[in-house]
């Protein structure tokens, strides 16, 4: 997962390959600016943003002009640059209406959270190609581990990439395709994530230790919905000494609990939790 040192695999060169793999250019280079406008703290003009994504700067005009249309973008005509417009909102805000997930799992985060003085992360996963941040729950201590609601990141990465891995059904082939090309601090072999993806698959949640960033620990427990369909995550990240002052085995039997508890939920059996 993120902290304040963020780690997503260079994003915009991801953006920009995916662009000219993309079967349907436009799509993806429209979601490829909005990404980027959404991850930038200021403001882009034309040029900067065509270079981020590798796309000739007429073209990159022209998505952007589009864009505008469509008030998902707005354009500043003293300063020449492009950032996000409100009508972004109006999408998530249709999408939030009908994800039980993120109403259902923010007491169990905030309470994890409190208890424990984490940060805890409600992800959705998109496939082996990404999870995205839905929910989130930050702690109270003076270093935190934190990361922003629409963050992406590597679906295979850390802890969640352990569970995805483990209750999932993937060609092996296919999975140590994708396992090469994540960055770790601390990376194990594929034998080793192999063997640690075995665990996971025994003991039902995953831990991280330090592998994706040293001296973190990540903790994922895997959230399912109708048919067993492996869904969304909790997700806890702390400094590994303090994880284990506070009772690892504790965090783990309560971050499954609530999991178990959700998958439940989201299934149709209601849990009384």
């Amino acid at each position: 997962m993120d902290t304040k040192r963020q780690r997503m695999n260079s994003p915009d060169r991801e953006l920009a390959i995916a662009v000219r793999a993309s079967k349907a250019p436009a799509i993806s280079r429209a979601a490829a600016v909005l990404r980027l406008l959404g991850k930038s703290d200021t403001p882009l003009g034309v040029q900067t943003i065509a270079r981020e994504l590798g796309l000739v700067p007429s073209t990159c005009l022209h998505v952007l002009r589009a864009l505008v249309a469509e008030e998902f973008v707005s354009f500043d005509p003293d300063t020449k640059r492009y950032s996000l417009e409100a009508g972004v909102l109006t999408l998530a805000r249709h999408w939030l209406r009908r994800n039980r997930f993120n109403d259902l799992a923010q007491p169990a985060l905030d309470r994890i959270s409190r208890t424990f003085d984490l940060t805890v992360l409600g992800v959705h996963i998109v496939g082996l190609d990404h999870i995205i941040v839905v929910a989130t729950s930050q702690s109270s201590q003076n270093f935190q581990l934190s990361t922003q609601i629409g963050s992406r990141f590597p679906a295979l990465i850390s802890a969640t990439g352990r569970c995805i891995a483990a209750f999932g059904d993937q060609d092996e082939n296919d999975l140590e395709g994708r396992f090469k090309k994540l960055r770790w601090d601390e990376p194990p072999t594929f034998e080793e994530w192999k063997a640690q993806v075995r665990q996971t698959r025994e003991q039902g949640f995953a831990v991280d230790a330090g592998n994706y960033i040293a001296g973190v620990t990540v903790v994922a427990a895997p959230v399912f919905r109708a048919r067993g369909k492996l869904s969304h995550a909790l997700v806890a990240l702390g400094i590994g000494s303090a994880l284990k002052r506070a009772g690892l085995p504790t965090l783990q039997n309560a971050l499954l609990a609530s999991a178990q508890s959700l998958s439940n939920q989201l299934s149709g059996e209601i849990d009384s939790e």
